[in-house]
């Protein structure tokens, strides 16, 4: 019987290394296989077929089709201005009569960079509000493997679809002319950072949603039984070493939601201290006056060098006071600004639908107002858009990065 059964001892023995085995193979399969839980660009199901377009949201359009520099094709949006849409739009202020060409060549231009679900048909709306009520030209691109795009997504290579769309703006005759800001949600934020990191002479601005630090530090937050193998993300996305580096004279805007689930509060303010930090000598930054949170959409975010600048409606509220109450969801939009930078915190905004909150397109549109004042953005329609340019609240989507 002994030699038909092994010992306790050699059993111990195998389980521990089965055990082990299984393990490796696991955490194998969690190095290898984890752009898959990065980059889901099939979730929700259909989201590699079934791409909206902007005619669907009676937009003209141009498909365009880039290749970038390691031969990858992908798709994007161009939604190049004209003088009338035709879609109830912001008027501008002219002195004088243009054509097509010249009015897009006065206008800024807008790049759009999505989060980690869906594709960049699922963002048309937010395009719409760029392109008709703060008439912007704006590009949408996918990154690789999303949508209609070829391709595997990775954090190098979706940097250099990010390259290739501003080397095709700057190559461009009409937008090549224009101011460039990036407007990143979640995921799309770093990627925005990362490009502006790259390019910090080509870019005018930042717009940056929910974003974070660095996936590693995200990871065990976002995904708590991933968090002690959080060594092994290759797909890093460090913005906290990148924004230091960006100009000082950059202005950037942040938008947070107090209750965002996937991407912790904790998160937009650590990278909010660095970015309104950054290029100043550390006596000096000690030495500054400390910024005033504020509630409510603050005007003016573009260039000034002071403090906070006082707008009806907001409660100022300390910089320190970082964990939300039981009613943030009740208090207005919360706004720390230093200089050319601004931070909103919306206190009932989630991961995604901190965009559909009341105050976040008054807070953008003042932003992008401010780089190009000939908008004839009037005080009296701040709030986040006409009837024509409306967003409903996302049901039935799982957060994304």
């Amino acid at each position: 019987m002994s030699n038909l059964f092994p010992s306790l001892e050699t059993f111990a023995k195998g389980t521990a290394a089965t055990a082990a085995g299984l393990g490796t193979l696991g955490l194998g399969l969690l190095y290898y296989g984890q752009n898959f839980l990065i980059y889901p660009s099939a979730f929700p199901a259909g989201a590699r077929e079934d791409v909206p377009v902007p005619t669907d949201f009676s937009i003209p359009y141009t498909d365009l089709e880039l290749t970038t520099t390691d031969n990858v094709k992908i798709k994007a949006f161009l939604l190049l201005q004209r003088p009338n849409l035709g879609m109830n739009e912001t008027q501008v202020a002219s002195g004088e009569e243009s054509g097509e060409e010249q009015f897009a060549a006065t206008r800024p231009t807008v790049v759009m960079f999505h989060g980690n679900g869906g594709n960049h048909g699922h963002r048309i709306p937010l395009g719409k509000i760029f392109y008709g009520k703060m008439r912007c030209n704006v590009i949408m691109p996918s990154y690789r493997g999303y949508g209609h795009s070829e391709g595997t997504p990775s954090e190098k290579g979706i940097q250099i679809d990010a390259q290739t769309v501003l080397d095709y703006v700057h190559a461009h005759p009409i937008l090549a002319k224009t101011p460039i800001i990036l407007y990143g949600q979640s995921i799309g934020g770093a990627v925005s950072i990362d490009l502006a990191y790259r390019n910090p002479q080509a870019i005018t601005a930042l717009i940056i949603e929910n974003t974070f630090m660095s996936l590693p530090r995200l990871i065990p937050s976002a995904m708590p039984w991933l968090g002690p193998f959080s060594f092994l993300c290759h797909q890093k996305w460090e913005s906290y070493l990148k924004v230091p580096k960006l100009p000082q004279d950059m202005p950037v805007l942040m938008l947070g939601g107090a209750r965002d689930e996937v991407v912790p509060r904790t998160q937009m303010r650590e990278l909010w201290t660095i970015i309104r930090s950054r290029g100043r000598e550390p006596a000096a930054a000690e030495g500054r006056k400390k910024p005033r949170m504020s509630s409510g959409a603050a005007s003016g975010t573009g260039t000034g060098t002071g403090g906070p600048e006082k707008v009806r409606g907001y409660v100022e509220v300390a910089d320190g006071d970082d964990e939300p109450g039981p009613d943030d969801s009740k208090v207005p939009p919360r706004v720390l600004k230093d200089g050319v930078n601004t931070y909103f915190e919306f206190g009932a905004g989630r991961h995604n639908d901190t965009c559909v909150q009341p105050g976040y397109w008054a807070a953008v549109e003042r932003f992008v107002s401010s780089l190009c004042p000939r908008v004839v953005s009037s005080s009296s329609s701040s709030s986040s858009s006409s009837s024509s340019f409306s967003l409903s609240r996302p049901t039935g989507k799982s957060p994304s990065l």
